[in-house]
């Protein structure tokens, strides 16, 4: 199912809409190439409609939900414009050189917007949170779990409080042993990955403290936390870890790790000490 089909197929059944349904398919009729890159909520407040509304308006189109509604629309969209599905701005008919100097372009156009968007009375507020709690998690799935792995790595390197695990069911159990000394680093582009969600309602409940990184300040997942930081890379439904989407987030969770090294300085040079020598026999 084509762009072509899809608008053919909304206009099919446009009478058979409900009011509410009308207004987001009149919505995403004019902005397709818009809807691609917007969460749930985002279109829900384009829309003035609840989520569920959103929802609800896939299932007429007999789809599972949202997010295949946007592949489906990004498919088409792709295969009419002849752009390569894993980036939106790179054809199939650009040179090496081309590609090359757009992706550079976009990474660097992704690390700058993020770094607009940091606050640094959030980034101190969380390290300080991070200094005092009795463990920090790192949350993620697919995509993300690579990024919290890395986030794990790197700070395991300087303390000895630091949780990722790699199963969901896994994950949900440390969300439920939470406290409110605990600090959960929830890591989703899309911040509406069922997973994620009902994670992090877990660790709210358990009154832990909870932060954010993800692409869009309004989701299912930011209704859940204490803190957001925004990566700012723009990521179609059709680059799932797209690497620009990853630097953003590795860019963020650096600054968070070099903080937390400044405030604990004397014990987090101990530790790396410590975990390099433990190694230094592991190289050539």
């Amino acid at each position: 199912m084509g762009a072509t089909h899809i608008f053919s197929l909304i206009k099919s059944r446009y009478n058979t809409f409900t009011n509410t349904e009308k207004k987001v398919a009149d919505y995403i009729l004019k902005n397709m190439q818009d809807v691609m890159y917007m969460s749930i909520t985002d279109l829900a407040i384009a829309c003035d409609v609840g989520e569920s509304s959103i929802f609800r308006f896939c299932k007429s189109l007999d789809l599972k939900g949202y997010q295949e509604f946007k592949i489906v629309l990004a498919h088409g969209l792709s295969s009419e414009q002849d752009m390569i599905s894993l980036y939106n701005d790179v054809s199939l008919t650009d040179s090496l050189e081309d590609i090359s100097s757009k992706i550079l372009t976009k990474n660097i156009q992704a690390l700058k917007e993020t770094s607009q968007f940091i606050q640094k009375e959030e980034i101190a507020k969380v390290v300080h949170w991070m200094v005092q709690a009795h463990r920090i998690y790192f949350f993620g799935v697919g995509s993300s779990l690579i990024t919290a792995l890395d986030a794990k790595n790197k700070f395991m390197r300087i303390t000895n409080k630091t949780e990722c695990s790699v199963d969901s069911h896994l994950q949900m159990m440390n969300a439920a042993l939470m406290t409110e000394n605990d600090v959960a680093i929830i890591i989703s582009y899309s911040g509406s990955t069922k997973d994620i969600i009902e994670l992090a309602k877990v660790a709210k409940d358990k009154h832990a403290k909870i932060v954010a990184l993800t692409r869009y300040a309004k989701s299912p997942l930011t209704t859940y936390s204490d803190v957001i930081f925004i990566t700012a890379a723009d990521e179609g439904p059709l680059q799932g870890g797209s690497l620009t989407a990853k630097i953003s987030q590795l860019y963020l969770l650096d600054i968070l790790y070099v903080e937390y090294f400044k405030q604990t300085a004397k014990e987090s040079a101990k530790n790396k000490d410590l975990t390099s020598k433990a190694v230094v026999n592991k190289l050539l």
